[in-house]
Parts: C-alpha cells; sequence; structure tokens
C-alpha cells in the first residue's frame, strides 16, 4: 500500500477526509496549527466547508449549529482553545451531537507553552464542562492513528451521538511518519433526528435545555445508560508483553512510545517488563487492568502531567498491586534511560 510522510496534524485532515467529515470550523493554535491549515487546503479541494472563526468560542457553536444540521463536522485546537469550548461542549453533550474534536496537548496551566504535555487528561477525559456527561476519546500514538483514529471517529459519532475526542500531544502532532490511507471512503447518512430545514424534519428539536425536573432526570439517566453500554462496546487498547510480565507500565501517547522502548531494553537486562496502552481513554480499560493485577507485581503510570490518569489507573487497581508513578511536567520529556534506571531500583523493593 502507498505510504506518504506526513506529520501527524496532517494525518488528522487526510483521515476526516476519507471517513466523510463535511464541515472543519477552526482557530489556529500552536501545536494543533497545521490541522487548521491542511483543513483549509484540503476541505475545500475536496468540495467541502472550511471555515475560520473568530475564535474558539465562536467554532464551538459553529459545531453546534453544523451537528444539528445533520453534518460531518469537526475541529482541532490545545489546551487554552479547548478549555474556551468547554461551555459549548457541555452543550453538544445535552443534545447529544455527534461530533469530532481534536486535542493536540501543550504545557499549562494558562498559556504555558507550546511544548508537549498530557495535561489535558481530566478535562477531556472527565467531561471539563458542567453536568453528567462524557466524552468518547481516543489516544493515538503515532501519525498513522493520527489518520485512522479520526477516521474512525466519525462512525463512533454518529452511532452514539457524542462528541469524539482525539486526544494527541505536541510530540505525536508534529512527528513525521509514513502514513497509508484507508481504501474505503466513508458517507455520513440522514439522521431522524437532525433539522435540515425541509418538511421531513420539520418537527425536530434539538436543545439542551429541559423545563422539567422529571425530564431532565429521565435525560440524565437516558445518558447514563448510554456511556455504561459505550464502556462495554468501544473499549480498546494495546498490550506489549504483558503475559508473563511481573512489571506493567501504562502510558498513552508519547509517553506510551517512550515505554515501549524501555520494555525492550528491560527485557534484555532480565527484567520482565510489558506495557498496556489505553487507545480510548473512554472508555477505561479498568477491567483489563483489574485482571493483569492476578500476575504482575508492579503497575508503573508513565505520563506528562501531574498524575491525571494515573488516578484512573489507582482506580482499577484497587490497592492489589504496588502502583507508582513516572511523572514530568512543563514541557519536560524524559530519557528512556531515565525511565529504566528508576525502574531498575524501584524493582529492587518489590517480593518476588
Amino acid at each position: 500500500m502507498h505510504k506518504q510522510l506526513m506529520k501527524g496534524n496532517e494525518a488528522v485532515i487526510y483521515g476526516a477526509l476519507l471517513g466523510g467529515a463535511t464541515h472543519f470550523f477552526g482557530y489556529p493554535i500552536t501545536p494543533a496549527s497545521e490541522i487548521a491549515h491542511a483543513a483549509a487546503a484540503y476541505f475545500r479541494a475536496a468540495g467541502r466547508v472550511f471555515l475560520q472563526g473568530e475564535s474558539e468560542v465562536s467554532v464551538i457553536n459553529m459545531i453546534y449549529g453544523a451537528a444539528s444540521a445533520g453534518a460531518r463536522v469537526m475541529s482541532a485546537s490545545s489546551g487554552p482553545g479547548v478549555a474556551l469550548m468547554a461551555e459549548g461542549i457541555s452543550y453538544i453533550a445535552g443534545a447529544e451531537l455527534p461530533a469530532v474534536l481534536v486535542d493536540v496537548q501543550r504545557a499549562g496551566p494558562g498559556l504555558g507553552n507550546i511544548w508537549p504535555e498530557q495535561s489535558d487528561y481530566n478535562m477531556v477525559v472527565k467531561g471539563g464542562g458542567h453536568g453528567n456527561y462524557r466524552n468518547i476519546v481516543l489516544a493515538p500514538n503515532s501519525a498513522q492513528e493520527m489518520c485512522d483514529f479520526t477516521y474512525r471517529a466519525f462512525e463512533l459519532a454518529d452511532k452514539y451521538r457524542m462528541l469524539v475526542f482525539i486526544l494527541t500531544d505536541a510530540y505525536i502532532g508534529q512527528m513525521m511518519e509514513p502514513v497509508s490511507f484507508p481504501e474505503k471512503v466513508l458517507h455520513g447518512e440522514r439522521h431522524s433526528w437532525a433539522v435540515y430545514g425541509d418538511s421531513r424534519s420539520r418537527e425536530n428539536l434539538i436543545t439542551s435545555i429541559l423545563m422539567n425536573r422529571e425530564l431532565l432526570s429521565r435525560h440524565n439517566i437516558h445518558l447514563q445508560e448510554k456511556y455504561q453500554r459505550i464502556e462495554k462496546e468501544i473499549c480498546d487498547f494495546q498490550e506489549v508483553q504483558t503475559e508473563d510480565a511481573e512489571l506493567i507500565f501504562v502510558a498513552y501517547g508519547i509517553s506510551s512510545r517512550l515505554c515501549y522502548s524501555a520494555v525492550s531494553q528491560l527485557r534484555k537486562k532480565g527484567i520482565k517488563a510489558g506495557l498496556l496502552r489505553p487507545r480510548t481513554l473512554y472508555p477505561f480499560p479498568r477491567q483489563r487492568l483489574k485482571e493483569l493485577s492476578s500476575s504482575a507485581k508492579l503497575f508503573i503510570t508513565v505520563e506528562l502531567s501531574n498524575g491525571q490518569m494515573a488516578d484512573d489507573v489507582e482506580l482499577a487497581l484497587e490497592g492489589r498491586r504496588p502502583h507508582l508513578l513516572y511523572n514530568w511536567m512543563g514541557g519536560v520529556v524524559p530519557e528512556v534511560s531515565e525511565i529504566i534506571a528508576r525502574t531498575e531500583s524501584d524493582m529492587q523493593g518489590v517480593p518476588v
């Protein structure tokens, strides 16, 4: 299959167009700007719609409107921009609208800087805006997966009527790698619930406000039931040499790629290391972590944050095994040798 060398950010747009995206509304922000740049060129060349909003607040409301009218719509941003979208994201969740949003994480808090970090985990995986809602969250760790996951995201968004996040980081977004493209071009279908401005959709209503407590309660219960179904149906992860592992790293994005190398080098040193990489951060692979805790002796979460995903790992393990956090913040990314040295030291205190 033909491959093309490109940045992860650019691969997103190829995946989106082949996945049937019809509209891109965006506002540039480093390190996600190449996504908007590619969309400006390729969406219009493909006969699709690209529009740059005056701010992230306007962008998320454009997404709300276009999704209400049945469009396959998306945007891309980074931490400060996604934070500005929080109110609209909550409205989209309440109205059960399908859309795709890419977050290329940068260092924070505040404006921080453009270096890679993974500190948007809580904001994206736990919701971000107000109310009892969730987003489906996919976590690519390569340019190829930036394409593939975006391609898949539109199908998931339509199936579950939800916002699907692609949560990545500045390294994965900026890294250039060979990418092959899906062979089948997907297209969205007419939605029975959308407002198309014709007689068939005249009675449809898109809203996130319910003026009756009982109705709002039932709506919230309906959402939770949908999320429970999603947790059973689409939880996805990758395992690397976990079959006999005494030590298991848990990592996503660029951190998982560091752990690939660490696992290989630790194995050469006689340490039975493995890796569990969540491909979906929501739903999170809690059950698989619980199963692995019956054999592995130590779990180590590796992430570029203050330990946001580590909290979910800790909850999944339920205290069955020791759990450590190796973390870096502010754009600092460790060397593989640093991970290995810390692991060798910590493994000495783990009972055989």
